[in-house]
């Protein structure tokens, strides 16, 4: 019988413990926060690990990354880019599309944090309404996005664009070097300005309009991740699938629960989620009591009929 949201993953940690059952989240915000302590390794300490955001920056002063949705609205606009920052966008993308789909948005990105916690908080108060809308819409953001760019000559996301306006909030607050929390709490206000007004409405608008909303829904970021990582090697697999008991908490807890549906359930089909709008987060493992899912390639088969 399936469990209610409210519970997802309270039978993982009870047969499991809470280590199994918490692995891959507290893997996930050890990465976010390491690379966050990267950023914060110059102001802080004058040891310039990673300098620049989330945006762009450059490794150890050598190494240059650039956001492959930025290079592409810059190009999209007709802007003259410099060739570091062409060959950080094409670093970025073949390293994502190495590793696997979404991984930015699992391991990575900063926003998910507020996406992360508005989802938690809907479990929590059982609020079950949802508006309905189209998983597609993002990736009709994506080509309005560069499109826009081409029109008005500006690098239009950047004008809104979360993800830049959280790192650049924790990267400003935190490297602040104020250690006093109300020190702490002014450099973070400084950092995030005008932009926490944009977090909140969309945490209120994942909270409260749309599950999972703003990063399964709309955001252009994920979209072209996921594109980028269609073909990557590390999958989550439902290698286990025969022993599910349809509990659903991996649906529950699963941001794209809709990349589960065939894996587990079409006994025909490959148990790999290879479905492009999966973020490689690994929640359906952490929270699954029958030890159902694990971390395989792409080129695994096992349990394929």
């Amino acid at each position: 019988m399936a469990n209610s949201p409210k519970q997802a993953g309270w039978e993982a940690r009870s047969k499991l413990g809470w280590w199994a059952s918490h692995r891959f989240l507290v893997a996930r915000r050890v990465s976010q926060g390491l690379i966050l302590a990267l950023f914060l390794s110059g102001p802080l300490f004058g040891v310039w690990l990673l300098r620049g955001n989330y945006s762009s920056s450059m490794l150890l002063d050598t190494v240059p990354m650039t956001d492959p949705l930025m290079l592409l609205e810059s190009l999209f606009a007709g802007h003259w880019t410099a060739p570091v920052a062409i060959v950080g966008g094409i670093i970025i993308a073949l390293s994502y599309a190495l590793i696997g789909s979404r991984v930015f948005c699992g391991w990575v990105c900063p926003f998910s944090l507020v996406t992360d916690f508005a989802a938690w908080l809907r479990r929590k108060l059982n609020i079950r309404s949802s508006a309905p809308l189209s998983r597609s819409l993002r990736y009709g953001v994506l080509v309005v996005v560069l499109a826009g760019s081409a029109i008005s000559g500006t690098l239009l996301w950047e004008w809104i664009n979360p993800v830049a306006a959280m790192g650049r909030g924790l990267i400003t607050g935190f490297g602040s070097g104020n250690i006093p929390l109300a020190n702490l709490f002014q450099g973070l206000v400084i950092g995030f300005g005008a932009g926490i007004w944009l977090l909140l409405a969309i945490f209120l608008f994942d909270l409260l309009v749309v599950e999972h909303g703003w990063c399964g829904h709309i955001c252009p970021m994920g979209a072209l991740y996921g594109v980028i990582g269609a073909k990557g090697i590390v999958r989550v697999s439902a290698i286990g699938r025969e022993r599910c008991t349809r509990c659903m908490d991996c649906f529950h807890i699963c941001p794209e629960p809709q990349v589960l549906r065939e894996p587990l359930f079409g006994k025909q089909e490959s148990p790999l989620v290879l479905d492009k709008d999966c973020i490689s987060c690994g929640r359906c493992i952490d929270v699954c009591a029958e030890n159902v899912f694990e971390v395989k390639s792409r080129f695994n088969h096992s349990g394929a009929k």
